[in-house]
């Protein structure tokens, strides 16, 4: 049984550690922790094991846990809990620098030359300016207590962390600084002055103080970069709308899309987003699937075609019957997938893991070594402690613990923008490997449909396709198929035939017009001794080409032949170009013939085939190239390729991402293009690149300055590094390991043929509102084919970043096209389709913080 857990308190690599090791001490099969999302996913058996032991393990080592809610998991909700987590953080930080402002005055305001209160100034007042800095830096001790409690709990239990290593630091300089006092008191009352010269310049409160602001202020910022590592999931989770309109008893109701049911007719309009996955009824339009599949272009919809979660109607309206609610939706599957990537771990991270579970542990004992040997070596008590301070606050490994995750977590979450649906982080990383691209044909390289390319025949062409379509309009073959749909796509009819009659493996016969029709393969003609004419040798050329013919005759002879070809899709030929551009082999493995995939390979430039393969030997064909030392992705559409997609070293299902797809592909890619193979090892291999930079920037920070802050430069430079300056170092290192993996979020894959593809884009576009146009509307609907405008009226804009944040805020609802501020005028044009809902309008401008001043229709 795997569940889901939430995990609080943890900050840093090691904590992540110290919960790995204590749930795996349980005899649990499998654990992943994720620090990002403050998640872990435990394999478990429940007959041996329950929840409540593995809670009571992460909370004996000083973390908290609970069962996670599963309807949460696909909600809102979390990003409003790290909202709250980066406000609480917001707080500690405002509390921490009131009170360190002056602390720092007070504490070397005097060695610049500031003037500060006399009653505070020189040995006569050392004790008071001692004790008010111990009073300021108190409320910073106790609003981070958080630091204390973790960190002590967390080395009472024997699993010390990063809080570990700040709590140690911040404790010995406030205790050092309470010990001043204490020895300057001392000096007082059995007049020692020396004592108190001595003590009054070496209070170490402001350290205390500053270290735990500087580390908040990492955190603080730490915070503000995972809410942006989490924004494209969370765009998904609030793609889908709350409210839709069904139909009950032919009447329209309101109802949160929580209430939908299976079977409930949901009614759309113009801009609606679609709550549900189900099956259109009645209508056509026009849908955005770009949120969920990365297609730019809108997809023609009609009666029988799947709608799927939080797309955008376009134009027209249609009703459709709910499939798939809840957990079930596309979304939902989709979000999941997310989730339980970013709480798998890649093997890179395996290196970071071990190195944190020795690393905190490691940084105690140098620190006490430090203050051991400086002692010995006869420095006084202060430089000792100094540079022990030093070293157990610049070890921190807050940046170790964040170079993987953080990568990881922007990376799927931008896949995820793009229709990439990587299953693993395991996957992500091992995509990058790959030499071997591997694809099936049908499905895959061509559109999986025959569609007729030539026609010969000795009558005229349009009776011919009359008799052919008559003929075939009861066979349920593919090519059968493809003549019938040629047939309607040039208007031709058919005719109802009699004593129609399959011929299994050869092909059909019919009676048309009283008279016997036979149509098949050459087969079929032999064996019916029929007169082939010339039609042997034009049927050849054909098969040269990759093409399947199908012969028509009489009783005694040929009258003509219709050649069908499953057509490579539009974007195959240039995505294969690109993935031999990148310098991939590229082999393409189907069942058909050796003269069809020859024609096709050639086509399309592909390196190799294998052709005459049974589904069931596609794996062969795998296990053949990775015996040759070849690291393959298969491509398939993951129902007849599924021995395939396991065996391969990464998997691709390519389309709508099915079932099957889903349960035995590594990566789901939820458009039916070959590009987005491009597009999936690009991204493959810029994740793991800025992995590799963060952990050499961790590691890289950690190896020098951990040596300069145990003060080896000393002896030779005379250089040692305060702590204060060392807390500062600490957290801008996890800052840029932050800002670094956020780069990922722009990421865009780089086609050398960007012309070609856009302009297949172009065409497919078209034919899109082409196909809309042809197809039948509601009765009593309009169409709503041109976009409309209107002008909305908005005070408080007095900038670019105003104008940036407004066209940013109305551009993001579902109706609007676009919109363009004018500063001057103080209103913005916004293009719009299907109706206007004002009240959105005015709650976007409101929450953008600006003022709604109403609308003017153009």
């Amino acid at each position: 049984m795997k569940k889901r857990f939430d995990v609080t308190g943890m900050t840093c690599a090691s904590c992540q550690a110290n919960v790995t090791r204590a749930v795996e001490k349980l005899g649990v099969n499998e654990v992943n922790v994720n620090l990002i999302n403050e998640s872990m996913s435990v394999d478990y058996d429940e007959d041996k094991l329950s929840g409540d032991d593995i809670i009571h393990a992460v909370e004996k080592i000083g973390y908290g846990a609970s069962l996670k809610d599963k309807e949460k998991s696909t909600t809102a909700d979390k990003p409003k809990e790290k909202d709250q987590e980066e406000s609480n953080t917001r707080f500690r930080l405002r509390v921490s620098l009131v009170f360190l402002i002056p602390l720092l005055y007070i504490a070397m305001g005097p060695m610049i030359g500031l003037p500060v209160p006399s009653f505070i100034q020189g040995r006569e007042g050392s004790i008071n300016n001692a004790f008010i800095q111990f009073i300021l830096t108190i409320p910073v001790l106790v609003v981070n207590r958080k630091f204390f409690i973790n960190g002590f709990k967390g080395l009472f239990n024997k699993a010390p962390n990063m809080d570990t290593l700040v709590a140690l630091g911040a404790s010995a300089a406030t205790f050092y600084g309470i010990f001043a006092i204490m020895r300057m008191a001392y000096g007082f009352g059995f007049n020692q002055p020396e004592i108190i010269d001595q003590y009054m310049h070496n209070l170490y409160f402001e350290s205390a103080a500053v270290i735990l602001t500087l580390i908040t202020l990492g955190k603080y910022f730490e915070a503000r970069s995972k809410g942006q590592t989490k924004a494209s999931l969370e765009n998904l989770i609030n793609l889908a709308p709350k409210k839709a309109t069904i139909l009950v008893d032919g009447k329209e109701k309101s109802v949160d899309v929580s209430e939908i049911e299976k079977g409930d007719i949901i009614l759309i309009r113009p801009g609606d987003s679609i709550p549900v996955d189900g099956e259109i009824i009645e209508g056509s339009s026009l849908l955005d699937e770009a949120a969920l599949t990365g297609e730019s272009i809108p997809v023609n919809k009609g009666v029988g075609d799947e709608v799927i979660t939080a797309t955008i109607n376009k134009e027209g309206s249609f009703k459709f019957k709910a499939t798939k609610v809840g957990e079930d939706t596309t979304l939902a599957q989709i979000i999941n997938l997310v989730n339980e990537a970013n709480e798998t771990k890649a093997p890179i991270a395996k290196m970071a893991d071990e190195i944190s579970a020795i690393f905190v542990p490691a940084v105690i004992l140098i620190s006490i070594v430090t203050f051991i040997i400086w002692m010995a070596l006869g420095y006084s008590f202060e430089f000792a402690l100094n540079l022990m301070i030093s070293v157990l606050v610049i070890s921190c490994p807050c940046a170790l613990g964040l170079a993987t995750p953080m990568g990881i977590m922007v990376s799927t979450g931008k896949s995820a923008e793009l229709g990439l649906l990587f299953k693993s982080a395991e996957s992500l990383e091992n995509l990058s490997k790959v030499d071997t691209i591997l694809l099936d044909k049908t499905g895959t390289i061509t559109e999986g449909r025959p569609q007729v390319t030539d026609v010969k025949t000795d009558i005229d062409h349009d009776e011919f396709i009359k008799l052919a379509t008559s003929i075939e309009n009861s066979s349920e073959h593919p090519l059968s198929n493809a003549i019938v749909t040629y047939a309607e796509e040039n208007n031709i009819a058919s005719e109802n035939v009699s004593d129609f009659n399959a011929i299994s493996g050869k092909g059909i016969s019919a009676t048309y017009n009283g008279q016997r029709y036979l149509a098949g393969n050459l087969r079929l003609m032999k064996e019916n001794n029929i007169d082939l004419k010339n039609y042997i040798e034009i049927a050849d050329t054909y098969a040269n080409e990759g093409k399947t013919s199908m012969y028509f005759a009489d009783e005694n002879q040929l009258i003509g032949l219709i050649a069908a070809k499953d057509l490579p899709k539009a974007t195959s030929k240039i995505a294969i170009d690109e993935l031999k551009n990148l310098g991939y082999e590229v082999t393409m493995v189907t069942g058909d013939n050796e003269k069809t995939a020859e024609a096709i390979r050639s086509d399309l430039g592909i390196d190799k085939k294998f052709a005459d393969v049974l589904p069931q030997d596609k794996d062969k064909v795998v296990k053949q190239l990775q015996d040759m030392g070849k690291k393959v992705t298969m491509v398939g559409d993951g129902i007849n390729d599924a021995p395939a997609l396991a065996r391969s070293d990464i998997g691709m299902a390519i389309g709508n991402g099915t079932d099957v797809a889903i349960d035995s592909a590594d990566v789901v890619l939820m458009r039916n293009s070959l590009l987005d193979i491009v597009s999936a090892i690009e991204l493959s291999k810029s994740t793991i690149k800025t992995i590799k930079q963060n952990l050499f920037w961790a590691f890289f920070y950690n190896v020098i300055l951990i040596p300069v802050a145990a003060g080896l430069l000393y002896p030779f430079k005379g250089i040692t590094l305060n702590p204060m300056f060392a807390a500062f170092a600490m957290s801008i290192s996890s800052v840029f390991v932050c800002l670094n993996s956020l780069r990922l979020r722009g990421f865009k894959p780089e086609f050398k043929n960007q012309k070609a593809i856009d302009e297949v884009e172009k065409n497919a576009s078209n034919n899109e509102y082409q196909n809309l146009s042809n197809n039948k509307e509601i009765k009593g609907e309009e169409k709503m084919t041109d976009t409309n405008k209107l002008v909305v009226n908005v005070n408080g804009m007095t900038c670019e970043h105003c104008k940036n944040h407004v066209e940013k805020a109305l551009n993001e609802l579902a109706f609007v096209e676009n919109a363009n501020v004018n500063l001057d005028e103080k209103n913005a044009t916004v293009e719009y389709f299907g109706s206007v809902d004002e009240d959105q309008i005015k709650e976007a401008i409101t929450e953008a913080g600006y003022e709604f001043n109403g609308i003017e229709y153009k």
